[in-house]
């Protein structure tokens, strides 16, 4: 659901792709600003996560409560500055351009920060080792914390990609840009709610 949200919010990605299509008239250019995209937003989480459960594997006391607290804070900062993320100075992006871009606007959203509740629910193998001491049991759990990490990036850019490329498609096929003027919600503010409730849960679960 995370994935699908980022894929559906227009300022991760489909815009940019739109945009992209709609100078050159080629509907093969929207497809192809997709995947180095998808591929910015998935190193952006991928590093969180990786960082997440580097921390899980050392089994930080503080870790749940610092992680809820940053999200909160994250969340709060959204609101005060809902335009605080990168801004690109042109149109004529190289592929390389755009997953940079991408990696950046995913970082400055806090996209990999939302996964911190999810992270808490893998199985740490610093708690296996030295609750049972055994090396393979050790082995076992962080192989199973290796995948848990894995499967999460996985899942949420997977659905980002879809989303964003089902969305991307019908705004530049029939509906246009005009939509963003007229009928588009504001995202940002029920992002920045999402991060603030999502520190909340990670507290009390």
């Amino acid at each position: 659901m995370l994935g699908a949200y980022h894929g559906l919010d227009p300022s991760m990605g489909w815009l940019f792709a739109v945009g992209l299509g709609l100078q050159e008239r080629r509907r093969s250019k929207v497809i192809a600003a997709l995947f180095p995209i998808a591929i910015g937003h998935f190193i952006s989480v991928a590093l969180v996560v990786l960082l997440i459960a580097r921390a899980m594997a050392q089994s930080w006391w503080f870790l749940r409560p610092a992680g809820a607290l940053i999200l909160i804070l994250f969340g709060i900062f959204r609101i005060v500055k809902p335009q605080a993320h990168p801004r690109w100075v042109a149109m004529r992006v190289s592929w390389l351009d755009l997953v940079l871009w991408s990696f950046l606007m995913a970082t400055a959203h806090g996209a990999g920060l939302m996964l911190f509740p999810v992270m808490m629910k893998i199985p740490s193998c610093y708690a296996a080792a030295h609750q049972h001491h055994q090396h393979l049991l050790m082995m076992a759990a962080s192989n199973n914390g290796l995948v848990g990490s894995a499967a999460v990036v996985l899942l949420h850019t997977g659905a980002m990609f879809m989303v964003m490329g089902i969305v991307a498609m019908i705004v530049y096929e029939w509906i246009g840009l005009q939509i963003l003027r007229s009928a588009w919600i504001n995202l940002d503010m029920i992002w920045a709610g999402a991060l603030i409730t999502a520190g909340i849960l990670a507290m009390v679960i």
